[in-house]
């Protein structure tokens, strides 16, 4: 859960946010490095008198000036692309979990076990419970198991909307007549807040997205008294 004032990212909870967490430092070293170089050429050209004209005909600077962002660009792109690869790759999901996106609320139905699907509803700021966040809050919570490969399915009734949990890494839009899918697995418990992050209407910010990860056997104990309910 973010707070006031952070300036980074949240706790990951996931592999593949890590991971972007991770790639997110390393480009943002090499930034750091560049323009510490170029800073430091900057002063050194302006404040030294042995600064010789002739200079930019050489052809070793040249070279040295091509081929270093080269080189700068492959180390920032591979991991990139690593990461992309991970993003979208689904072997054999444990759990598939169906979501749509309607105006301005979210459906969730889990595909491996009968007759378990219901809406989520944000709770309005006036039946909010103590410890509640507002405009973040839902009645009915998303659940699933830690440790499990999770499946989404993205789906929208209406409009274009987006399912985005920042602290898991995912951000998927939510299209209608089309089917996006993206997975995830939670390594920790707790609770994690996400939002649509399509400007879908006049209600587009009041549409929030709630997980909550538990252990399997308390998750099996929450889909059973869901169906029987």
């Amino acid at each position: 859960m973010a707070h006031p004032l952070q300036l980074g990212f949240q706790d990951a909870a996931s592999p593949i946010m890590e991971e972007l967490l991770h790639f997110h430092d390393h480009a943002l070293m090499a930034v750091f490095l560049i323009s510490a170089l170029v800073l430091y050429i900057i002063s050194t050209l302006m404040t030294t008198k042995l600064s010789n004209t002739n200079t930019i005909d050489a052809q070793e600077i040249e070279m040295v000036w091509t081929i270093m962002p080269a080189i700068i660009l492959i180390v920032i792109a591979l991991p990139s692309l690593r990461i992309l690869y991970l993003m979208d790759e689904i072997n054999n999901p444990d759990i598939t979990i169906k979501t749509i996106g309607h105006q301005w609320y979210w459906s969730y139905e889990y595909s491996d076990f009968v007759e378990l699907n219901f809406d989520s509803y944000m709770i309005s700021s006036k039946d909010l419970m103590p410890g509640q966040f507002r405009l973040l809050e839902v009645d009915n919570r998303m659940t699933t198991p830690i440790g499990m490969a999770t499946r989404m399915l993205i789906s929208a009734e209406d409009v274009l909307h987006s399912w985005a949990v920042p602290t898991l890494g995912v951000k998927t839009d939510a299209i209608p007549g089309r089917l996006n899918q993206a997975s995830f697995l939670i390594s920790r418990p707790g609770v994690y807040y996400g939002q649509c992050s399509e400007i879908c209407g006049a209600n587009h910010s009041f549409m929030p997205i709630v997980i909550e990860s538990l252990p399997i056997k308390e998750f099996l104990n929450w889909t059973s008294a869901s169906v029987n309910s």
